[in-house]
């Protein structure tokens, strides 16, 4: 089964050596038309630039709509339901577990400001639905991460997005993509763990030496906001990681090392791609919370039409943060010098090749 023939864009090598510059490795991406019914011009631009990727994915999902809309549908909308929802997390348990972490705020001197008792009581919930969601992760939304990567390298490669072949191919890279995806786990874990501890930590010396409780939160909010620069280019290292694993033939540590690798000099430009999906996300979802689990029309009539509209448009920000994670790991490909030879053929095309071979 393929989605029908569309217009699709392929990553250029070329390169433009400026004498004695560091700017030696300069790519364009170019949009080319393989439908002949289609009069599409050659569009370039530079990838260092997190709205041109964006741009980049616009039109990515503009030439393989089909196969990306289903993504959405299937895998997508049914784990952004249950996450928004909260459908299965009591806000009893919820309310019990930001007790308990304001419990442990209070006693190392932070002082309870009505925001942070909010700030507290939305991670609790972000938490246990993260929690409650987990089976939801590592099945729906792993396949629909691989199958963005797949439908956007097999549209870099001016083909069509065979379901059938996609199937093939998860089944002999699921154990990496899923060991990739539970080191990810694990450090994103390991990165919130810490910010509680330097936060708990920096309130306890502080107010041990200073009464004034002004200052103590002050440094806290610095250090917070410190730590969150910390936090999200590991977000971004493990979200590159999970398209290396769909790629490339490493997983778990490896993947992720070879993301780190592949970022540097473009670690800005991936913080503003957290950022822009992270501000369409949270819009997305605190309308979600307004609307329909706050807000309703007398009966509860607006939950019946509101509710779908934001459950899509979340899904949809969430098909479009896993496309820009897939350009731009292509990008930061592109600038390698190992991949200009062929390195950065990702494994997809191997899988398949082998595959076709076994079958005939």
């Amino acid at each position: 089964m393929e989605s029908p023939s569309v217009a699709s864009p392929r990553i250029s090598s070329d390169h433009s050596k400026m004498g004695g510059s560091e700017d030696t490795h300069l790519h364009d991406l170019e949009l080319e038309s393989s439908d002949s019914g289609n009069d599409y011009s050659v569009h370039q631009f530079h990838s260092t630039s997190a709205l041109e990727i964006l741009r980049e994915s616009v039109r990515i999902l503009r030439f393989n709509a089909s196969a990306f809309m289903i993504t959405a549908a299937v895998l997508i909308c049914p784990v952004s339901a249950v996450f928004l929802s909260n459908l299965f997390v009591h806000q009893s348990i919820v309310r019990k577990f930001a007790f308990r972490l304001l419990l442990v705020a209070e006693a190392s001197g932070l002082p309870l400001r009505p925001f942070i008792k909010q700030a507290f009581h939305k991670f609790s919930e972000l938490a246990l639905s993260s929690a409650v969601c987990f089976p939801l992760f590592i099945t729906l939304s792993l396949l629909s991460k691989a199958a963005v990567v797949y439908s956007v390298d097999r549209t870099y490669k001016r083909k069509q997005v065979d379901i059938s072949k996609f199937f093939v191919i998860v089944h002999k890279i699921w154990k990496r993509v899923l060991l990739t995806y539970f080191w990810m786990c694990m450090v994103i874990v390991g990165c919130l763990t810490l910010l509680f501890v330097l936060l708990f930590a920096v309130s306890s010396a502080l107010s041990a030496f200073w009464s004034s409780p002004e200052l103590v939160l002050y440094a806290v909010i610095i250090v917070g906001f410190v730590f969150s620069v910390v936090y999200a280019t590991a977000v971004v290292i493990c979200n590159l990681g999970i398209v290396i694993s769909v790629l490339e033939d490493v997983s778990g540590p490896q993947a992720l090392h070879r993301s780190g690798v592949l970022i540097k000099g473009q670690t800005q430009v991936g913080l503003l791609i957290f950022l822009i999906s992270t501000i369409g996300m949270a819009f997305t979802e605190g309308l979600f919370d307004h609307r329909v689990k706050t807000l309703s029309y007398g009966d509860g009539s607006s939950r019946i039409w509101e509710g779908p509209l934001l459950v899509i448009m979340y899904s949809f920000v969430v098909l479009i943060d896993s496309m820009m994670n897939a350009v731009f790991c292509l990008s930061c490909k592109s600038y390698s010098m190992g991949a200009l030879d062929g390195e950065s053929e990702p494994i997809l095309e191997t899988v398949a090749v082998s595959d076709e071979s076994v079958g005939g």
